[in-house]
C-alpha cells in the first residue's frame, strides 16, 4: 500500500501499487512549495475534501466557497492572519478579507456551522463576488506548476484562456494532471478532476490533509509569530480539552474561608453562581494555566465570551483575587493539597512555579511577577485583533 509522507511532502510507492506509478508524484509534492499566500495550502486542502466525497466536477466558484469554510474559523475565532498584515496594516491575503467582508456583511456568529456559512455565502453571493475572483486570478494554474517541468512549452500564465488550453496538452501529452480547466470563465469555469488522481488522493485522504495542515501551520505560524498554540486554531475548539475541575475545587476551598469580589462588579462571589474563565481568552493562550483563571459571576460569562478585559482597572483587581489564593495555599494544609492537584492540567509554566507560587513573594512582588507575565501575553492578543470588552 502507499504512504504518503506528510513531512517530507513526498509520495512513497510499494511494488503493489496498480496506478501510482503512472503519476507524477514528484509533481503533485510542489503543489504547495514557495506559496506567496495562505490560500494556497486552502485551495489543495479544499480540493482534497471534494474529492474524498467522489465529486469529479466542480467549479472555481465551489471550491472557493470550501476555502472560505475551512478558513473562517481561524480567521473569525481565533483572529489568525493568513499571510500577515502589510506595514499599513493592510491585509494581505485575499481568502482573509473574503471572510472579513462575510463577517461584516453576515449576522454569522465565529462559531458558524459550515452549513450555515455556505448559506450565508450564497446569500450574498454579489457582495461576495469580486473578493471570490481575485483568489481566480493565479493560484488554480500556478498550483500545477510542479507538473509543467517536463514541457518543452513556455507556460502562458498572462492569459487564462491559453493556459487553459496548455494545461490540457500537458494532461493528454505529458503527463496526467490532478485536474483541468473548463471552457467557462472567472467563479463558472470548471475544475475536471482525473479520475486517477482521484483514487490516489482518496485512497490517501488522511495522510494528504495531514501533510496540507502540516505545511500550513508552519506558514501560519511564521506569519503570526505571537500566536500561541496555533496548530490547534485550524478548526472549532473541543471544549473536551478545557480542564477545569481541579481549579474549580481550589476556588471552592478558597471561598469557604475568605470572600473574594468579582473582577468585573466588584460583588462578593457566591459559590452557587460562578463560573471559572480566562482573563485572557482560551482562543488565544490554548491552555488552563491557573495564573490566568478566575472565578466569575456566571451570569457575564456570554458577555465576555472571546474578548480581552480592559486591562485598566481590571487586572489590578484579578491580581488581588490571585494574591489572596497564594496566601491561603501557603496558610493551609488542605488548599494547598487542592493546588496541588493542579499540578497536571494546570501549573506548567515554568515561571509560575519557580517565581509566582513560591513561599515569600510580598503582595507588591507577587503583582509585579504576574503582571511581567502576563501583560506582553495580553498585549500579543491586543494586536492580534481581539476586542476589548469593558463592562459597565
Amino acid at each position: 500500500m502507499a504512504e504518503f509522507n506528510s513531512l517530507q511532502g513526498e509520495y512513497l510507492l510499494n511494488v503493489n501499487g496498480k496506478y501510482y506509478n503512472t503519476l507524477d508524484i514528484s509533481g503533485f509534492s510542489q503543489m504547495m512549495k514557495d506559496p506567496s499566500y495562505c490560500y494556497k495550502f486552502y485551495w489543495l486542502e479544499a480540493i482534497v475534501n471534494i474529492i474524498s466525497e467522489g465529486t469529479q466536477d466542480t467549479t472555481f466558484g465551489e471550491i472557493i466557497d470550501e476555502m472560505i469554510c475551512n478558513a473562517w474559523y481561524s480567521v473569525r475565532e481565533f483572529h489568525i492572519h493568513l499571510s500577515g498584515l502589510q506595514a499599513d496594516g493592510f491585509i494581505r491575503d485575499g481568502l482573509e478579507r473574503a471572510v472579513l467582508k462575510l463577517t461584516e456583511i453576515s449576522s454569522l456568529p465565529s462559531n458558524a456551522s459550515k452549513v450555515e456559512i455556505k448559506n450565508a455565502i450564497h446569500k450574498y453571493d454579489k457582495e461576495l463576488k469580486s473578493y471570490k475572483e481575485q483568489l481566480t486570478n493565479m493560484v488554480p494554474g500556478r498550483a500545477l506548476a510542479g507538473f509543467f517541468a517536463n514541457s518543452n512549452e513556455e507556460v502562458p500564465w498572462g492569459s487564462i484562456r491559453r493556459l487553459t488550453e496548455y494545461i490540457r496538452r500537458v494532461d493528454s501529452t505529458v503527463t496526467p494532471l490532478p485536474y483541468t480547466f473548463g471552457e467557462s470563465s472567472k467563479l463558472k469555469k470548471e475544475i475536471h478532476f482525473n479520475l486517477e488522481w482521484m483514487n490516489m488522493i482518496q485512497d490517501n485522504t488522511v495522510n494528504i490533509l495531514g501533510w496540507i495542515q502540516y505545511e500550513k501551520v508552519r506558514w501560519l505560524q511564521n506569519n503570526n509569530p505571537e500566536v500561541p498554540g496555533l496548530i490547534y486554531k485550524l478548526a472549532p475548539m473541543d471544549e473536551k480539552m478545557r480542564k477545569l475541575n481541579n481549579v474549580r475545587k481550589l476556588w471552592e476551598g478558597i471561598l469557604d474561608v475568605k470572600g473574594i469580589r468579582d473582577v468585573f462588579t466588584g460583588k462578593q462571589i457566591l459559590k452557587k453562581n460562578y463560573e471559572v474563565d480566562h482573563f485572557i481568552p482560551w482562543s488565544f493562550v490554548m491552555n488552563d494555566e491557573l495564573w490566568n483563571l478566575m472565578p466569575m459571576d456566571s451570569s457575564l460569562n456570554s458577555s465576555k465570551s472571546n474578548k480581552l478585559p480592559k486591562w485598566d482597572p481590571f487586572f489590578a483587581i484579578f491580581a488581588e483575587n490571585q494574591y489572596d489564593l497564594y496566601s491561603l495555599i501557603h496558610e493551609k494544609e488542605e488548599l494547598h493539597k487542592r493546588f496541588e492537584a493542579c499540578y497536571r492540567d494546570n501549573l506548567h509554566s515554568i515561571w509560575a512555579g519557580q517565581e509566582l507560587y513560591r513561599p515569600g513573594n510580598s503582595k507588591e512582588e507577587f503583582y509585579n511577577i504576574l503582571q511581567k507575565n502576563m501583560q506582553p501575553v495580553y498585549d500579543s492578543a491586543r494586536r492580534q485583533g481581539y476586542e476589548i470588552w469593558s463592562y459597565s
